[in-house]
């Protein structure tokens, strides 16, 4: 009687084995698009014949990770990396290095210099007789670059036997933005703490930290700014410029600076003086000396961002100086060391404006070519403040004179958080492809982004992060991809975001065609989608107050009444929007005046731009009022319809993951539902019209909306 015992109970371990086994290997997020899954048997034997051993040139830590790198990736995707060599024995070597660091390449005689230091090459060569593909840079860095796009190749399936690629990124600065307290609290993050742990470094730094460089070298990010814009100048004390110099460390070898925020009144805060006024001598003693301090800890810092006369933080307009001489003090603190300012035109004053959307505009234009040579001013991609739908911002195009770096949103204050399916490189998209007319047409957001509308070299992007402690990184699967999209058109604003998310679903989850199509063109949607379901017809600013979680079209009140919903929307039983036009604010003529026409006409605009009747017939035939209703329900419906789309991507994606992004999807329905519901319920206090037939009431009355409240949501700043 034992036999059957005994028999049963191996079995039982050995499903156990398995289960645990089968665990083990349960995806979490962690890889993100770097997972190097084996390809197919076929695919392998190709791409193994066409990196049949590996020559990586001898020198640097970024050699070395580069290396590093290309066998974890050919490990991963062939099953076993290929040997390596000091040269070429057999077909189909794969030599990775630069003219400087590889005589094989410097023999090669390649067409490198026109790429610059970020460039690389990838072709297919003769070396001594023998085949072999050639990645190679003029720094280090490129030669990385080059074989993060060789396994990106690989991992998307493309052919290797036959390559000539040359690429160098069209924009200087590619960075994230990091929101992090040194209490890791992170302001607008939806992925957890931190990732910086301030309070362990600089003895401890988390490996972690290494994941996140190979991350953004693998998309040609180059910086990093560590700390929040709402900076406190305990950054810039000696044992945080430490902590910093400990992250440099690990960050360097793939191409990263850090950069910090810095905060306009330090010289007050940490450095003992009574006055931070940019003119005074003592003030710029103090920063020269600053500056000093942080390069002699970090040799290659890349300077400072800087947030100041916006939203109660201290600036150079609290002594009657204008943006131009505070960024100037700090860019002439740091040009000896090739260190940047990157300034933010993200200003409003504490007073209650006329239009809160053209200060930025009137501020910044009569400082055109004001700035020093290596001041870029950061500009966000609409005039507000990262709505689901806002028009570019006016001050791209209007200063020849001053180059404008690119702030997109990442992490999604106003999308839903981490929880909602949004794709922002279709946002990204939009804007970048708008066309400021400003030397006539074709003169796009992209050409200034770049450098190439006015000839600037100095050119950047900026993407704030939803990076924290998740296991997934970033909050939600599906939030990578903005991350991903980000970098990819950080190096090439021109990039197709469809393209972008293909890429992107093909590395983070499965190649196979029937997944890939569906998927992206569920990511393609989605950002209209949100658009729907929260913002229709250029209705905008009408979510939570603070937190800015869910819908809050009646806040009203208190000390700005540009912090309001009311504000924004100006509903009333005669109609609903903005007037931005010559009645109105006239914020259309901050723009030229064919690309103001063109905004003022797309309906997408409607009330951004005007204020409409609630009779108003828009483009469909309907009503105004019905439309807005027409949307809303649209937008809940395109949610239902993406979670259906999922549920039949489920023999492509392993079943932690996809269930993962389900149980989002399910929330993302319900909150869909309660924005239709909250929205129509207010706005038909004043509209007092009938839904469109077909179309249910709001779940709940008014007052049941209103006494939602969210006291401890995620994000919020400290």
């Amino acid at each position: 009687m034992m036999k059957p015992t005994l028999m049963a109970s191996a079995a039982a371990v050995l499903a156990l084995a398995t289960a645990l086994a089968t665990a083990a290997r349960a995806e979490d997020g962690y890889g993100l698009w770097l997972r190097y899954r084996p390809v197919e048997a076929a695919q392998a034997a190709a791409y193994r014949a066409a990196a049949s051993e590996l020559v990586v040139a001898d020198g640097s830590p970024t050699l070395t990770v580069a290396r590093d790198e290309l066998v974890r990736g050919l490990s991963g995707l062939l099953g076993a990396a290929p040997p390596m060599a000091s040269a070429p024995t057999r077909d189909g070597a794969l030599i990775v290095g630069t003219p400087a660091s590889s005589p094989l390449i410097a023999g090669l005689k390649l067409p490198l210099e026109a790429l610059g230091p970020d460039g690389y090459l990838i072709r297919s060569v003769q070396v001594e007789g023998r085949r072999a593909t050639v990645i190679a840079g003029t720094s280090d860095v490129g030669a990385l670059y080059g074989a993060f796009d060789f396994l990106r190749r690989m991992q998307t399936r493309q052919p290797i036997e036959r390559l000539d690629v040359a690429e160098a990124p069209k924009v200087k600065l590619r960075l994230l933005n990091h929101w992090d307290n040194l209490d890791r609290h992170v302001e607008r993050g939806y992925a957890g703490q931190s990732i910086w742990d301030w309070w362990r470094l600089p003895d401890i730094k988390d490996a972690r930290y290494v994941d996140y460089a190979r991350a953004n070298a693998s998309l040609g990010i180059n910086g990093t700014v560590l700390n929040n814009v709402n900076a406190k100048a305990d950054s810039l004390t000696a044992p945080y410029i430490a902590k910093a110099a400990a992250v440099a460390d690990v960050l360097r070898p793939y191409g990263i600076r850090v950069y910090l925020s810095a905060r306009f009144s330090a010289p007050i805060d940490i450095g003992g003086l009574k006055t931070a006024d940019p003119l005074d001598p003592a003030v710029r003693a103090f920063w020269t000396a600053k500056a000093d301090e942080i390069y002699r800890t970090i040799p290659d810092f890349g300077g400072f961002l800087v947030k100041a006369n916006s939203e109660g933080q201290p600036g150079p307009q609290d002594y009657g100086r204008s943006h131009a001489d505070g960024a100037n003090m700090l860019a002439e603190a740091v040009a000896p060391h090739g260190g940047v300012v990157m300034w933010r035109a993200f200003v409003y004053s504490n007073e209650q404006p006329e239009d809160r959307i053209k200060q930025a505009y009137g501020e910044f234009t009569p400082l055109d070519g004001k700035f020093r040579d290596n001041v870029i001013v950061q500009v966000k991609n609409g005039p507000l403040d990262f709505q689901p739908r806002e028009p570019f911002h006016p001050l791209f195009g209007a200063t020849p004179k001053t180059p404008l770096m690119m702030e997109f949103q990442i992490t999604k204050e106003y999308l839903g958080f981490a929880t909602h399916l949004v794709y922002q490189g279709a946002l990204y998209e939009e804007t970048l492809k708008a066309d400021t007319w400003r030397k006539g047409r074709g003169s796009t957001v992209a050409k200034v982004v770049d450098g190439s509308l006015f000839g600037h070299g100095l050119t950047g992007m900026a993407g704030v992060a939803n990076v924290g402690t998740d296991r997934n990184w970033s909050g939600s699967h599906f939030d990578q991809a903005n991350w991903y999209a980000f970098g990819r058109l950080a190096w090439d604003p021109q990039r197709a975001s469809r393209a972008i998310a293909q890429e992107w679903a093909k590395m983070t989850f499965s190649d196979h065609p029937a997944f890939v199509t569906p998927v992206a063109d569920m990511m393609m949607a989605s950002r209209e989608t949100v658009v729907d379901y929260m913002t229709p017809l250029g209705l905008h600013h009408i979510m939570g107050e603070g937190h800015h979680y869910g819908p809050a079209p009646w806040v009203s009140g208190g000390p700005r009444a540009d912090w309001t919903s009311v504000y924004f929307h100006r509903a009333s039983p005669e109609g609903i929007g903005f007037d931005r036009t010559a009645s109105g604010s006239n914020a259309v003529a901050q723009y030229a005046p064919e690309a103001g026409r063109a905004l003022a006409a797309d309906e997408k605009n409607l009330l951004w731009f005007h204020r409409a009747a609630w009779d108003r017939k828009v483009s469909s035939g309907r009503t105004l009022w019905d439309e807005l209703v027409v949307r809303y329900d649209r937008g809940v419906a395109e949610v239902a319809e993406m979670r259906r789309t999922w549920e039949g991507m489920a023999p492509y994606v392993d079943a932690r993951r996809h269930a993962e992004v389900a149980a989002d999807l399910a929330v993302q329905e319900r909150e869909a539902k309660w924005w239709r519901d909250a929205c129509i319920a207010y706005f038909q206090t004043f509209s007092k019209r009938p839904l469109p037939a077909g179309h249910a009431p709001p779940e709940h009355p008014l007052s049941w909306y209103q006494a939602l409240k969210f006291p401890y949501a995620p994000g919020t700043g400290k």
